[in-house]
């Protein structure tokens, strides 16, 4: 995700030593004989309610059907997961819809609604370690989530269609789930749109075929673990370039016709270049597709570019170009640092953040502006750098704000400084591929860093990392 709008006043955090652990609220279902409720939050610090207890999910099924003229959805979510103790009753997370059927396991399940937990009590409790399906028919019109920054997510109507994005807890405005980055899952999204429209999503597209009522059902899938905030779903008027990179990656590109700018259809052209480019640093490419969307979004509506997986979003409601060099290389970096490799918990943000910033900073000294010496400088100068340490945001609202990008960057910038740089570019292909497709945490990394240096970089990480003043010098 690209940097939002800071809040208007960010307190300084209290220093923490290590960040919390994302772990269940619920442990056994055995007390007093029977099973337990799953918790309704997984503990996260910054969004204690998002995701939930007792389960994880294996994969989804989402079949969604949308009328842009009303601004309708209707959906069945199917989720097969795996309990993690013996369950009287676990949450999904969803905001608003109305849902019609709930059942576990084929058998009808009670069903109630508390704020934005939809809470399923089924008729034969799964035990622990099994594996059970849960099917959600829903329908209304999904709503826009305004988040703790002012900013928006959630589900975007637009003129022609609707867009859905999902940083940090928005995917639960358009299907139920596990709705926390530590639960990761694949996905089959199948979208049926008017036929003169087209539906984008994140994986590969398996198939287009005809729908009832003139309409086409748009199926992709996503075989590679993603989290829920990952997900999207573009429908509209796009036009649609399909090719491969020289190594045989398939793109898949679609562009508003309104944001089909001559700039950024440069740009865009450049990502068999810029995927290149950053595999010589990162390693392989994570993922079996790669390429962008970019939607003519509601104006003032969204201020960020946002990594989905396998094709990052980019709004197009504004003056050319719609997607700029920096930018395009920034969310395709994410495909390693926050997609692949996801945050255990939102406060280990910066790790998505702070590599897809520095990965600018090389970018530019590549391509013959600022060295990567002169932007760390310009960041260290910066004092919205230094509201907070990057590894202990105060609160919800600052987990996109600037110090989680400009001094996470700076984290590793010193990071190099004290390993040097051929140590460091070793580990810039060791840790996404160590954590591929997985979660990691703050704690990981500076556990993995240790791995390539005899020095202790705990006076480092003491100052960078968790430091609340800014040091003397650079």
């Amino acid at each position: 995700m690209r940097l939002r709008p800071p809040p208007r006043a960010v307190p300084l955090p209290l220093l923490a030593g290590c960040l919390l652990a994302c772990c269940l609220s619920c442990t056994g279902g055995d007390r007093a004989g029977g099973p337990d409720a799953g918790a309704p939050g997984v503990g996260d610090r910054l969004f204690p309610d998002a995701g939930n207890g007792g389960y994880h999910v294996g994969h989804y099924t989402l079949d969604l059907d949308y009328d842009p003229a009303s601004g309708r959805l209707r959906g069945t979510a199917t989720l097969t997961a795996t309990a993690d103790q013996d369950l009287s009753r676990f949450d999904l997370d969803l905001a608003g819809l109305d849902v019609r059927r709930v059942t576990v396991d084929g058998t009808k399940a009670r069903t109630s609604r508390a704020g934005t937990e939809l809470r399923i009590s089924p008729a034969h409790p799964p035990r622990r370690g099994a594996h059970f399906t849960t099917t959600v028919e829903y329908q209304g019109v999904p709503r826009l989530l305004t988040d703790p920054d002012g900013s928006h997510e959630g589900w975007f109507r637009t003129d022609d269609g609707a867009l859905a994005l999902g940083e940090p807890v928005g995917s639960m405005a358009w299907f139920p789930g596990d709705d926390h980055p530590s639960d990761k899952a694949g996905y089959d999204i199948t979208v049926t749109v008017p036929h003169n429209l087209t539906a984008v999503s994140n994986g590969e597209l398996l198939t287009t075929r005809p729908a009832s009522g003139g309409r086409t059902a748009y199926h992709w899938r996503s075989a590679a673990p993603m989290a829920t905030y990952l997900a999207t779903v573009a429908i509209g008027h796009f036009d649609v370039t399909r090719s491969t990179t020289p190594d045989g990656l398939p793109l898949y590109v679609a562009v508003d016709p309104r944001s089909d700018d001559a700039e950024t259809a440069a740009t865009l052209a450049r990502i068999p270049e810029i995927l290149r480019w950053e595999e010589g640093l990162f390693g392989p490419y994570p993922f079996a597709s790669a390429g962008a969307i970019v939607d003519h979004l509601p104006r003032g509506r969204v201020g960020y570019a946002l990594e989905a997986q396998n094709r990052p979003v980019f709004p197009g409601d504004g003056p050319p170009p719609a997607v700029d060099p920096v930018t395009l290389v920034h969310e395709l970096s994410h495909q390693w640092f926050g997609d692949s490799v996801t945050p255990a918990a939102w406060q280990d943000m910066w790790l998505n953040e702070g590599f897809a910033t520095l990965t600018e900073w090389l970018w530019q000294e590549h391509e013959g502006g600022p060295s990567l010496d002169a932007s760390a400088a310009d960041a260290f100068a910066d004092s919205a750098n230094w509201a907070f340490p990057p590894a202990s945001p105060p609160d919800a609202a600052a987990v996109s704000a600037a110090p989680v990008y400009g001094r996470g960057a700076l984290v590793l910038y010193e990071l190099r400084r004290t390993l040097g740089a051929s140590a460091f570019d070793r580990l810039l292909k060791a840790w996404p591929a160590a954590h591929r497709h997985g979660n990691a945490s703050t704690a990981d990394f500076t556990a993995f860093c240790a791995r390539f240096t005899s020095r202790d970089l705990r006076p480092l990480f003491a100052t960078w990392l968790y430091g609340a003043e800014r040091p003397a010098h650079l």
